[in-house]
């Protein structure tokens, strides 16, 4: 199910991804991110960023590129050539993330919704789910995930939970941890038991959301994009193993896939 680029292929027909920074001061998220989404093969990755990173995030960024935007109706106008987009890490936990997440739901752009976009919800989750679509993915860790499906776990267990979560969002559901659950709304269900503990770092959650949005911009189905990612990221810190930080994973993926692929 791995895409793989034929004679033919040039970088726009490998998808595009973009992703949404944070501030000047919250920018090392999406750069994770969108570093990601490069080495998992989309062919061009952007960082759409407010005004004030934009100086903080050129001399940061090579292969991906970079674009300022002031108004959610600018980040529509940027964001529509994208086939996915990665939003939540660092983003910030305010109203103009919600605003810059309803722009997105109207680009037709795949989304990967994570960290402070699923935390802004906690008290509306009714909100966040009216947008979005069966190719979208939201990505919570079990505090995030409680937030939005408050008691399903107590009750259900992680794995019900993650299924009917998905129904609820219509959406899939990554629902991260020792052994990650991917959900999609049709109840198709995959459950990853070779998790590592060397992702207990700051930062490994970003890279498996550009991990996935990377995959999903390449027009991989986005079940499948979400439960390859996660075992990829999961043997990407496997094979490094002790002193692991988010910034290796990205650049352990090359290797995971090559094999991947040769199988």
């Amino acid at each position: 199910m791995l895409p793989k680029p034929g004679p033919h292929t040039h970088k726009h027909t490998r998808g595009r991804l973009g992703v949404i920074s944070g501030d000047a001061l919250s920018t090392g998220a999406a750069r994770l991110s969108a570093r990601a989404g490069l080495r998992v093969g989309a062919g061009l990755v952007k960082v759409f960023c407010p005004p004030d990173a934009a100086p903080v995030l050129a001399p940061a960024l090579e292969a991906v590129m970079l674009a300022a935007f002031s108004t959610p109706d600018q980040l529509q106008t940027l964001a529509e050539p994208m086939d996915a987009v990665v939003i939540g890490p660092a983003a910030g936990l305010n109203e103009a993330t919600a605003l810059n997440l309803a722009a997105l739901t109207r680009t037709g752009a795949a989304l990967v919704i994570d960290a402070d976009a699923l935390t802004l919800f906690r008290d509306r989750p009714e909100q966040l789910f009216a947008g979005l679509d069966r190719d979208d993915v939201l990505t919570p860790h079990e505090g995030e995930f409680e937030r939005l499906f408050p008691g399903l776990l107590t009750s259900l267990g992680r794995e019900k939970a993650a299924q009917e979560a998905a129904r609820r969002a219509g959406a899939v559901v990554v629902l991260k941890g020792a052994a990650t659950v991917v959900a999609a709304p049709d109840d198709r269900l995959t459950v990853n038991e070779e998790g590592s503990p060397w992702l207990a770092t700051a930062g490994s959650g970003d890279v498996l959301a550009g991990l996935i949005g990377g995959l999903v911009a390449q027009h991989m189905d986005s079940f499948d994009a979400a439960r390859a990612a996660v075992w990829m990221h999961s043997e990407a810190a496997r094979r490094f193993g002790a002193g692991l930080i988010a910034e290796d994973l990205p650049q352990g993926i090359p290797a995971v896939l090559a094999e991947l692929l040769r199988e």
